[in-house]
């Protein structure tokens, strides 16, 4: 459709994004010829938002108030006029500093660059992470002291997590070796589902060689790492944000409703399948985006990818439909790509 409108309607059209962008409220006609400095006459300006809006990429929501774009005429903008500059110096350090802080886990990573993305953008920060199916390359077991146990895992590709589990207060020391040297024997590149799935039969099976304390560290070890697998990870940051934003009572259902959304941790999965099918930052609009069809609030999403090119996860901002696209569309990218390069 940009290509039905003339250069004129396309300026008009982008001061209108700009305005509702800027202060969320309709912008009329005099307000754009006397404030944004048109060489246009009202009755001129009138006449090229009536059109727009009867091409749908404008409405009124009030009979006497001016004009606000629609989810068309957002998506017409976004794909067709917006203007995307890189991300500027000061944010990348913010960004780069809450990611690449040595000794972090990668959960710790990806929350700490999920509450800086809802800071900078001032809207919700999200992050998803699907089940893992990368191949293992060793796992060790560090005493923390009686009854805590600090299990290290090491993926194939170099990624590093740690976790803490109880254990029993009579552990004798030499079974955290051995617990480990069980393990790395089976580990050979298997998925942590795949090596879950043999210790599991093994010890039903009494074939694995280990006393009742050591199997049960080797059981609680895996235990802790495939809990969270099934569905993935989601985690959500700076949702107040969003309330900040109300300026009717009727957005105050839309919330409600976006942070059901949110909550359904399926339907927020399944939009890793989009990352997919093209590389690059995704824009939701509204009702674009099916898990916030009811909601009136947009999603902009971008994956991040490993080194061998498979898409590990993604991270992306929720907020209103009036975005700021073109300071969110940069951040969510660099963002993903800077977590990407963490992974090797």
């Amino acid at each position: 459709m940009i290509a039905e409108l003339d250069a004129r309607a396309r300026e008009i059209l982008r001061l209108v994004v700009d305005a509702y962008v800027a202060t969320g409220a309709p912008v009329g006609s005099k307000a754009l010829a006397q404030k944004l400095g048109l060489d246009l006459s009202s009755a001129t300006i009138r006449g090229v938002m009536a059109d727009l809006e009867e091409l749908g990429l404008l409405r009124a929501p009030h009979v006497s108030a001016g004009r606000v774009p629609t989810e068309a005429g957002l998506r017409l903008f976004v794909d067709g006029i917006l203007e995307v500059g890189a991300l500027g110096p000061e944010e990348q350090s913010l960004i780069e500093a809450e990611c690449q802080a040595g000794g972090r886990s990668l959960p710790d990573i990806l929350a700490r660059a999920t509450q800086k993305l809802a800071g900078l953008s001032s809207c919700a920060g999200l992050v998803l992470a699907p089940k893992s199916d990368r191949g293992l390359r060793q796992i060790d077991f560090v005493s923390l002291g009686p009854g805590r146990v600090l299990v290290i895992l090491v993926t194939e590709d170099g990624l590093v997590e740690n976790r803490v589990i109880e254990t029993s207060l009579d552990l004798p020391p030499a079974s955290l070796g051995m617990a480990a040297n069980y393990l790395n024997a089976r580990l050979a590149g298997r998925t942590l589902g795949e090596v879950h799935g043999l210790v599991q039969a093994e010890i039903a099976a009494h074939q694995a060689a280990l006393d009742e304390l050591t199997a049960k560290l080797v059981t609680s070890g895996l235990a802790i790492w495939a809990a969270g697998q099934p569905g993935g990870q989601l985690i959500l940051r700076g949702q107040a944000h969003l309330l900040q934003d109300i300026q009717a009572l009727d957005e105050v259902e839309q919330v409600r409703k976006l942070f059901e959304a949110l909550e359904t941790r399926e339907g927020m999965m399944r939009l890793l399948e989009t990352t997919g099918e093209a590389p690059g930052v995704k824009i939701f609009i509204g009702s674009e985006n099916a898990a916030f069809a009811a909601t009136g609030y947009s999603l902009v999403l971008a994956p991040y990818i490993n080194s061998r090119e498979q898409i590990i996860g993604a991270v992306g901002v929720v907020g209103p439909t009036r975005l700021n696209y073109a300071r969110i569309v940069p951040m969510v990218d660099y963002t993903a790509k800077l977590i990407g390069g963490l992974l090797g």
